[in-house]
């Protein structure tokens, strides 16, 4: 190795490093060449040691090249995908302690502070070569929580005033005249929270398996919990300890104005619309079913096209302006008009959380755990006017 003169500062210090170090005699020529050959040396030993070859060497530098251009294509160096709910659980530390010193019947929990997502890659690592892929059974859409104004909770109860009367009295007056009283009135509401829960058994081994444990929580447990949601926060009836739904405490629809027959489902819709307009919330979304928006969708004029656009377009579901949710929830031929934001308020009082015990009966001799999937929260439909629900007619 050549190595380019140097000051005598810098070679004496490197001749000090050597003498400290026991590597170099008086016979050894220049301690600048030395030091390098020493240092090679040892480099070599180390890659020896550890096993790697050139031909690995090389891959590990690939793959730290493509992990560079992945993180540069990234915004803002933003991570790719959000965490999942189940990714935070694996990941705790706490879990970790928890699998390994179990000793006795014991239990632990997580709340978890990601939104819900149902993406097709929502399971991340159940995909890995490490094991086949799993087959889960299809997913619905969740469509009703984005719907409403959301609020986190710190009590278990929520108070809030609803005007039950308005009585509108304002009129012109002459003078000296006696002035109109017009009379408002309003109720004080107790909103309890309500629990809503499931949970299944696992051995305990799914502790160890990560990516498995992963999957029971991302897609199984967390859309299982949610799934109930959507259908309380748009059916729930009210009683025991079910959510007083949206559905439940809507307006029902009467057409304001009378059309020509025939009166085609879009027409309805438009009515409906009129209808919150005229009792002063103007709409903001539609709720019907997934059926219902597909005969709409292959409605054709006299002409025989399709009135909301080819079938060779996607056309954006969007209804007077409006933007349509189609779901399952709702039942076949009904509809929800409604004013969202102004109609209800969603309370959070929990997040979603999971826990992990092994202290339900004998689970602990027959190395079992129990996955608990919970959150607790309520909903408060503070103006029925602003939502109208009917139906379209088409089922008897």
């Amino acid at each position: 190795m050549n190595i380019h003169k140097q000051p005598y500062p810098v070679q004496a210090a490197a001749a000090h490093l050597l003498d400290q170090s026991g590597f170099r005699t008086k016979n050894d020529g220049d301690p600048l060449a030395l030091l390098a050959r020493k240092f090679g040396d040892h480099a070599a030993e180390v890659m020896t040691r550890l096993g790697a070859s050139n031909q690995e060497l090389e891959g590990l530098k690939a793959n730290l090249f493509e992990l560079e251009q992945k993180m540069a294509r990234r915004p803002g160096g933003e991570p790719a995908e959000p965490e999942t709910m189940g990714q935070q659980f694996i990941d705790s530390p706490d879990l970790k302690d928890f699998a390994a010193y179990r000793t006795r019947p014991s239990r632990f929990s997580m709340e978890v502070k990601a939104t819900v997502t149902t993406a097709a890659d929502s399971a991340g690592a159940m995909g890995t070569p490490y094991r086949d892929a799993t087959v889960q059974l299809p997913q619905r859409r969740l469509t009703v929580r984005g719907l409403l104004p959301t609020i986190r909770v710190t009590t278990g109860s929520v108070e809030y005033a609803q005007q039950t009367t308005r009585t509108n009295n304002a009129d012109m007056v002459a003078e000296l005249a006696t002035k109109p009283e017009s009379a408002y009135a309003w109720e004080l509401k107790d909103l309890q929270m309500r629990v809503l829960a499931h949970w299944i058994p696992a051995s305990r081994q799914v502790l160890d398996d990560l990516p498995q444990l992963r999957g029971l929580i991302d897609t199984e447990l967390m859309y299982g919990l949610k799934l109930k949601e959507d259908e309380q926060l748009l059916n729930g009836s009210g009683t025991g300890q079910n959510l007083s739904g949206l559905v439940t405490n809507a307006t029902a629809y009467s057409a304001p104005v009378t059309l020509a027959e025939p009166v085609t489902m879009i027409d309805t819709l438009g009515l409906a619309i009129l209808q919150n307009a005229l009792a002063l919330y103007p709409a903001d979304g539609i709720v019907i079913n997934s059926a219902d928006w597909m005969i709409m969708r292959l409605m054709k004029n006299g002409d025989g096209d399709y009135i909301l656009g080819s079938p060779s377009v996607d056309v954006t579901k969007v209804l007077f302006g409006l933007p349509v949710v189609d779901t399952p929830a709702m039942t076949v031929d009904k509809f929800l008009v409604g004013n969202f934001q102004a109609a209800a308020t969603l309370y959070d009082r929990w997040d979603a959380r999971i826990e992990v015990s092994t202290e339900h009966a004998d689970f602990f001799v027959r190395n079992m755990v129990a996955i608990l999937c919970e959150e607790r929260l309520g909903l408060a439909v503070k103006n029925p006017l602003a939502l109208t629900y009917g139906d379209f007619g088409r089922v008897a």
